[in-house]
């Protein structure tokens, strides 16, 4: 390929001498510093933005949910395991009733109790609109998360019910990503948020100590946390914005952090020389390109979809990520029990998809060309642009040529949510986010069912099948796992064998940091649990 992976190390020296008089490299022995993708610090309002790395960073950190995921194990997925909400259960006479039972004793880092009050009151500034603290901003990051909510009530002063329009044995998996903030804070704080993203109170096993926005945030354990197999064993975490590549690789040879988000492929034997530990794990986690089904769009044509999934040469692009990846074939990972059985093979076949163009009135002399929307950089999108430009090549050899828009990674996401309707995305026909697929909701659900079109949901391609619909309902009324799995297997194999995006590669989340950093533990999981960290 025409790409230099040499280039990706250029100025490496040069960052890692600037980084060295950074006022960051003189701090303490038990100070973690992490080097994060994202280019600011994501929000701390209980609906972090930045994608997943927001939830990873200052969401799962500073805020718990009602239920939250198990991050304790790197040999097996993650499952679910209760948080602010002790247990809970679906009513077996009305499948569209759940009650959650509250943990007693839990305190918000301001001193507050959390109690059912303060679940309906979070749960307010998402879904009624005329809540003195709803707030559109949060609606617009985490709303589309959880649609299945229709209502709730407090029963008691620990109880709660949460109801959905129809059966939906999803739920629990949404509830995860509502997060809990201090209804007292908030009020304290003059009801801004803005004031509350600077000054935030959760019940984390973190608290916020310092925030200076697109520079650094710092946090500190939180020592009455409810969990004490999760109370944080360093003195102070620090958060750094560092989305270039090469500047997280410097950072990290130079000492200015200890822990870097995906460092760059071609750093990885000089941070190994440099006695840098690299950690990976398989993760439930699709890079791929969201596909436009509108008018006009020349993905409507399923031999065009079909043709650009067998142009990709993935086991190079593998290759230029250093191994740091798993070549798609299809949105979960082919050992997965949702996989299932597709007729449609995704692999690099170049000669079939020119005959696929060719059936279709393209290729070489006669290319299609197209706008994709892409980022420079982002939670979980690996290296976007290095990326982006090797598909390009792949896709011009049959006659399919883009045209990138890019954008800051939050950008992207707004424009995401948007839709492909939207005058945001500027014509493009594809946009390339990459997304966590453990649970059935956010990987499956929410861009494919039709009433989740954008703006509503993040169906952004507008993709519509009364098909698919049926198959969805049929997963999503399955209450045993047994029966899921099997739904959701049903619905992966129509969307492979329909080629409905096109799948590239699956994260395998490296990181790489120091010796001193031990008692990590990467969970075959989009999030990890930094509280467990200890720095020798």
């Amino acid at each position: 390929m025409l790409i230099d992976r040499r280039s990706f190390l250029a100025g490496t020296a040069a960052l890692a001498a600037a980084y060295r008089t950074s006022p960051v490299h003189a701090q303490g022995p038990r100070i973690l510093r992490i080097g994060m993708t994202a280019t600011d610090i994501p929000q701390m309002t209980g609906s972090p933005d930045n994608g997943f790395e927001g939830y990873r960073f200052t969401g799962y950190t500073l805020f718990d949910a009602l239920i939250n995921w198990d991050l304790s194990s790197a040999e097996k997925a993650s499952g679910l395991v209760p948080g602010l909400a002790e247990s809970w259960e679906v009513n077996p006479a009305d499948k569209t009733k759940w009650v959650f039972r509250l943990r007693r004793g839990v305190k918000f880092h301001d001193g507050s109790d959390f109690n059912a009050d303060a679940v309906v009151w979070n749960y307010d500034k998402l879904y009624k609109r005329d809540a003195p603290q709803y707030d559109p901003r949060q609606v617009s990051l985490i709303g589309f998360r959880a649609p299945s909510v229709h209502a709730y009530r407090k029963i008691d002063e620990y109880t709660v019910e949460i109801s959905t329009r129809v059966p939906d044995s999803f739920l629990p998996y949404q509830v995860c990503s509502i997060l809990f903030a201090s209804p007292r804070h908030w009020e304290t704080l003059g009801r801004d948020w803005a004031k509350f993203h600077a000054n935030p109170s959760g019940t984390g096993p973190f608290k916020l100590a310092s925030f200076t926005p697109r520079q650094r945030a710092e946090l500190v354990p939180n020592p009455d946390y409810w969990d004490p197999r999760r109370r944080p064993k360093v003195e102070r975490v620090v958060l750094l914005p560092l989305p270039e590549p090469n500047a997280r690789t410097a950072a990290l040879l130079s000492g200015q952090v200890d822990w870097i988000e995906q460092p760059s492929p071609d750093a990885l034997p000089r941070l190994r020389q440099g006695g840098m530990v690299i950690t990976q794990n398989g993760y439930p986690h699709i890079w791929s390109y969201t596909l436009s089904f509108i008018e006009g769009s020349p993905w409507r044509d399923v031999r065009i979809r079909k043709a650009a999934n067998l142009a990709v040469d993935r086991d190079g692009l593998v290759e230029l990520l250093g191994g740091m990846a798993v070549p798609a074939k299809g949105h979960v990972m082919s050992a997965s029990p949702w996989f299932g059985r597709p007729n449609f093979e995704i692999k690099y076949d170049k000669a079939a998809a020119l005959r696929l163009m060719q059936e279709a009135g393209f290729g070489p002399n006669r290319p299609i060309s197209t706008k994709i929307l892409i980022s420079a950089s982002g939670s979980g999108q690996m290296l976007p642009l290095q990326m982006n430009e090797y598909i390009q090549q792949n896709l011009a050899e049959i006659g399919i040529r883009l045209e990138f828009i890019v954008v800051e990674w939050q950008a992207l996401l707004d424009r995401w949510r948007a839709g492909a309707r939207s005058d945001m995305v500027q014509g493009a026909t594809a946009v390339n986010v990459s997304y966590a697929t453990q649970d059935p909701f956010s990987g499956f659900t929410r861009f494919m069912r039709g009433n989740l079109h954008a703006p509503t949901g993040v169906n952004w391609g507008f993709y519509s099948d009364p098909e698919m619909e049926q198959l969805l309902d049929a997963a999503q009324n399955a209450f045993t796992l047994p029966e899921l799995d099997a739904g959701i297997a049903r619905v992966h194999e129509k969307m492979v064998n329909d080629a409905l995006f096109l799948w590239v590669v699956h994260d395998v989340g490296p990181r790489a940091m120091t010796r001193r950093v031990k008692g990590f533990v990467q969970a075959q999981n989009w999030f990890q649990d930094i509280a467990p960290v200890t720095m020798e």
